[in-house]
């Protein structure tokens, strides 16, 4: 429980610097248009960039929280072994999901764009850098669910 709530703190932390992050990098975009005339050209694909790692460790960390976006009709309806049987059925469909889509997947992607050292048009930062969050999300996801799922056979007991 420690872990969980130590992790926790550490993606909330890195979703407000990421949030920061982007509000100053926004402003700094617009007042470099505007007022100078002349905007920068790294603003974009950062804020790119970082939007994408706020999405990813967001969705992440209200997984965790399990607080995503359900359709809970369902589950108002059914109670007991049932409702423990669909719980586990969605915990277990989201972990498949994180592992082989996310972790699998991502993984494969950073690791071919390591390969092919693709590089950001821009800030000429290694893509598998931008990349990397997909994977590390998808870890996240699946510890938080095989958690959620050790939680409900705990409150069976």
């Amino acid at each position: 429980m420690k872990f969980k709530e130590t992790l926790d703190k550490s993606i909330s932390l890195l979703i407000a610097v990421l949030m920061g992050m982007m509000v100053l990098n926004v402003t700094w975009q617009v007042f470099s248009r505007y007022v100078m005339g002349d905007p920068s050209s790294f603003t974009d694909e950062l804020s790119r960039y970082s939007m994408i790692w706020l999405g990813l460790a967001g969705a992440a960390y209200v997984s965790g929280k399990n607080g995503h976006l359900a359709i809970d009709i369902l589950p108002e309806k059914l109670k007991g072994k049932k409702l423990l049987l669909l719980q586990l059925f969605i915990h277990s469909m989201v972990i498949f999901f994180g592992a082989v889509i996310m972790v699998w997947g991502g993984g494969n992607l950073v690791y071919i764009t390591q390969i092919l050292q693709q590089k950001s048009a821009t800030l000429q930062i290694p893509l598998s850098w931008i990349y990397g969050i997909v994977p590390i999300s998808g870890i996240l996801v699946v510890y938080y669910h095989v958690f959620h799922i050790v939680q409900l056979f705990k409150n069976q007991e």
